[in-house]
């Protein structure tokens, strides 16, 4: 070696410094890289994607491959370094290498490569990945024997080399995903998502219509009744009764009925022969399950039942959709606004209204884990029917009793959440 001049010894520990800071961002840039997104590239054929992720399937043979060129390189490097001390100034110039190379390799071949490497994962990794690819067929005699040693250690401890924990995803890990301000999702499709996400721990009751809201027609009116209600009715899809909404005999598709007496006077013969046997769903169940089940029965609306039998109300597909992607309307001929807000800062809701609404649209954290309506919120904490002008504090929020109608609160005046949520009298 003696042979060689300064000049050329100083440019092969440039090259083996460039090769241990290659190996050590490419360590960092490869453990650090988003799987979903290389999943997505590997999909599209980015051939270094596909590499990547063949490569961490079996992360053990990657970072053995890594840490055995690393280690080679970085002991080249050492007794280089050692050696051009020695030769421009003897037994003080190793001390001195010794010294620069600490400082040198520090930042030079880890921090600085791995603080990049984390900054631009994709940019260093996906390139890396086409690299150790055949480096990894060339060495593999030598990693398979390295990692045999090492598994058997990590066994030893309980420790199951072949779980790879970075392939799911629980459901609020995949909530912070979608609610990242740092991912490009726009707003909108973010609350789509998330609406998506939720079906699961929404029920029918959050979104049904009360049974005393439920327009059907009843078979026992007066045909003339009857007909002028089909007229008038904005609704496709109707419950037909017999004495009484507890007794639905069918669906009505109107326009499926108006079709089949194009021709000929409407009867009552006719608009039995068109119903469709009622649906029923029980009340508990989560909106992903409902989903499910109008889906498999083909069917547009369930009607909701309790544990005995009795109707709770109506969900129908469209409710279920507006979860997801919001109302399809604001047309305050076809949408009733049940939250107004005043100059004093408070709003005048309907007590029909259901407590999610309210927070959705409000942004409130009032609690929505029994009763599904302000009215039944008010009605839980009194354990009474109150008179007009009581006032309660719900969840930190002052409530006031504006109406009472049919032994129910009609209407409330609710104040924005008081700072500190201290119980008053």
């Amino acid at each position: 070696m003696d042979t060689f001049s300064i000049g050329t010894l100083f440019l092969v520990l440039l090259v083996l410094f460039f090769l241990s800071a290659f190996f050590s961002g490419s360590e960092t840039a490869l453990m650090v890289l988003d799987r979903y997104r290389l999943r997505h590239l590997a999909k599209t054929g980015h051939r270094g994607a596909k590499q990547a992720q063949k490569l961490l399937e079996k992360p053990d043979r990657l970072i053995g491959l890594i840490l055995l060129g690393n280690n080679i390189v970085n002991i080249l490097i050492a007794q280089l370094s050692a050696y051009v001390g020695y030769r421009l100034h003897g037994e003080v110039g190793i001390a001195i290498a010794t010294f620069i190379l600490i400082f040198a390799i520090l930042i030079f071949a880890e921090l600085t490569p791995k603080t990049l490497a984390a900054l631009h994962a994709e940019k260093l990794a996906l390139p890396a990945a086409i690299i150790y690819t055949p480096l990894l067929a060339i060495t593999y005699p030598f990693v398979w024997t390295v990692n045999l040693f090492s598994n058997s250690l990590l066994r030893l401890f309980g420790v199951n080399v072949k779980e790879n924990p970075l392939i799911s995803l629980t459901h609020d890990e995949l909530r912070t995903v979608v609610t990242d301000k740092g991912t490009s999702i726009s707003s909108e499709h973010q609350q789509m998502l998330l609406g998506i996400l939720d079906l699961e721990e929404v029920t029918v009751e959050d979104i049904m219509i009360p049974k005393n809201e439920i327009f059907v027609i009843d078979l026992e009116d007066d045909w003339e009744d009857i007909i002028t209600q089909l007229k008038n009715t904005s609704y496709t899809r109707i419950p037909i009764c017999r004495g009484g909404i507890d007794n639905v005999v069918g669906f009505l598709h109107l326009r499926k009925l108006l079709l089949n007496t194009l021709h000929k006077d409407l009867e009552l013969a006719d608009l039995e022969q068109a119903l469709r046997e009622p649906y029923f769903i029980p009340e508990g169940t989560n909106l992903k399950k409902l989903l499910y089940e109008l889906k498999n029965k083909k069917r547009r609306s369930s009607l909701v039942v309790d544990e005995f039998g009795d109707i709770q109300g109506l969900v129908t597909l469209e409710d279920l959709l507006e979860e997801i992607v919001g109302e399809f309307t604001n047309d305050p001929a076809t949408y009733d606004i049940e939250i107004h807000p005043q100059e004093d800062g408070t709003y005048v809701v309907d007590g029909g209204t259901h407590v999610r609404d309210i927070n959705k649209a409000l942004a409130w954290e009032l609690h929505d884990h029994g009763p599904k309506t302000i009215n039944g919120l008010v009605l839980e904490r009194m354990e009474s029917i109150p008179k007009a002008g009581t006032s309660v504090l719900i969840d930190g929020y002052p409530i006031e009793v504006v109406q009472i109608q049919n032994n129910a609160v009609r209407t409330v005046r609710i104040s924005p959440r008081l700072p500190q949520h201290e119980e008053v009298a």
